[in-house]
């Protein structure tokens, strides 16, 4: 035997071709996942489709030009109904005051107008009751003279032997002490105000007789008369007889009925309390 024959070989055992390929693809499989794993991951690929919408060759400015012009002009539309509104409010509103003003207005008139009838028929009512007394006054003295022992002459002291009024005297006389209280405004010809001339021309169109409408023009007609010889219905007057300023009717006992002056309107007074510068009979 060598003398070599029992020193183990240091030369390592060589491996099989088959031993060296399984252990290259391990390495390959090993390496493989480590690069995968090392590498970004993928993202998932996009399966939905968006459409965006084609532009055409549109003008953008003028579109918005006329999106700012529309919105402007709504604008201005709201602001017009808006003022629109304001006003139709304020008108009505004020529509309202004026007819509630008006209707006080109108309250207060009637309520003025109905005391004033209602002191117009008092007036009436105590000058009528006045004219009767004085009436059945005149007639008792008118009886008292006719029965004097001078054979019933009547004497004449201020015309109150003619106190008496009849026909067309009468419905003169009576209209004119009708009037008695009505107020006494100038220019005015009644119904319920009178002027002297007016009282007058109205009291002679009872019978049937147009004067003229001014107190001159009155006292300038018929013949003149004695203030002692006066007859109801005679028309007497102040100042002169072509320029009188003042006219009444003499009513019979020594009495006239005027309209005097706004202080005292149509009234009756003795020929003492304002003595007439003459008088015109026209009857």
């Amino acid at each position: 035997m060598s003398h070599t024959a029992h020193i183990p070989s240091h030369r390592k055992p060589r491996r099989s071709s088959s031993k060296l390929a399984l252990r290259a693809g391990v390495a390959g499989g090993v390496l493989s996942t480590i690069a995968v794993a090392a590498s970004p991951a993928q993202a998932e690929p996009v399966t939905e489709t968006i459409e965006m919408p084609t532009l055409t060759n549109v003008d953008l400015s003028g579109a918005l030009s006329s999106a700012v012009a529309a919105s402007a002009e709504a604008t201005q539309q709201d602001a017009l109904v808006q003022d629109l509104r304001a006003q139709e409010d304020a008108a009505a509103g004020k529509a309202a005051k004026d007819a509630k003003t008006a209707k006080d207005q109108a309250e207060r008139k009637a309520e003025a107008e109905r005391k004033a009838q209602e002191a117009e028929e008092k007036a009436r009512a105590e000058a009528r009751e006045r004219a009767s007394r004085t009436a059945e006054r005149t007639t008792l003295s008118a009886s008292s003279n006719s029965g004097d022992s001078d054979g019933g002459s009547s004497s004449s002291d201020s015309g109150s032997s003619r106190s008496t009024a009849t026909g067309s005297a009468a419905a003169i006389v009576d209209f004119a002490r009708a009037q008695i209280g009505d107020a006494y405004v100038m220019g005015a010809t009644g119904p319920n105000a009178w002027d002297c001339s007016g009282l007058v021309q109205a009291a002679y169109r009872q019978a049937g007789i147009d004067l003229p409408r001014v107190s001159g023009a009155q006292s300038s007609m018929g013949t003149s008369v004695s203030l002692s010889d006066l007859q109801p219905g005679d028309i007497l007057y102040w100042g002169s007889r072509s320029g009188s300023y003042h006219v009444a009717i003499y009513v019979g006992g020594g009495n006239f009925v005027g309209a005097q002056n706004p202080g005292t309107g149509v009234v009756e007074r003795s020929l003492d309390y304002d003595s007439p510068s003459g008088a015109v009979r026209i009857l």
